[in-house]
């Protein structure tokens, strides 16, 4: 329960802090997340895929 209250302590935080930054950076920020995520699956989908 901590836990969850924790994270939604964050996630407030976090959008909160989005809302004031500037749309551009918001935009670059989410670019970047969204590369660095999608190179993550890939690499955990080529080494389970190896792996077996």
């Amino acid at each position: 329960m901590l836990f969850l209250v924790a994270a939604l302590l964050l996630l407030g935080f976090a959008l909160g802090t989005v809302a004031h930054a500037p749309l551009s950076f918001t935009l670059v920020a989410a670019a970047v997340i969204a590369v660095w995520l999608a190179v993550f699956a890939v690499r955990e989908h080529r080494a389970r895929r190896h792996q077996s």
